[in-house]
């Protein structure tokens, strides 16, 4: 449990901060993404139990799913920034509502095209059950990082 709270607050810092951290150029902030980057890569390794052959196959398609899931996040985090500045100035407009609405589902359906095309190629190298146990980690990972963000979201006013 000590460890998947430490995977909700590196989330957070996954989703919604890569976009200041460039911006920044902030060298601690770039460690501590690569940081978690590590961690995350050591759970499911940890729990993956993939064979020697597996692992061959395995490692690079995960390697390439984490940079493309990196520019959802980075999406995300443009919505959410975008979303706290309108929060800020006050009840949000109608129209400002809507296109914060259609930006954040289409995130969430690029985050699912994104998951189903890496299923269909991770699914090449290993067995049915090693890939729904990758997608299964992967999701209780985004679950609790989307749980910390929920939290700390304020609803539309």
């Amino acid at each position: 449990m000590k460890t998947l709270t430490r995977f909700v607050l590196a989330g957070l810092i996954l989703f919604a901060v890569p976009a200041m951290a460039q911006d920044a150029g902030n060298t601690n902030m770039e460690i501590l993404m690569q940081k978690v980057k590590a961690d995350k890569k050591l759970l499911v390794a940890t729990n993956m139990d993939l064979t020697d052959a597996e692992t061959k196959g395995f490692w690079p398609l995960y390697e390439s799913y984490q940079k493309e899931l990196a520019q959802v996040n980075q999406q995300l985090g443009t919505v959410i920034k975008e979303y706290a500045d309108a929060y800020n100035k006050g009840p949000i407009p109608n129209d400002t509502a809507k296109k914060l609405l259609n930006e954040a589902l289409a995130v969430e359906e690029a985050e699912l095209k994104l998951k189903r095309s890496y299923a269909g190629k991770i699914g090449k190298v290993l067995p049915a059950a090693k890939v729904a146990r990758y997608i299964q980690i992967e999701n209780k990972i985004r679950a609790a990082v989307k749980f910390g963000l929920a939290t700390a979201i304020p609803l539309v006013q």
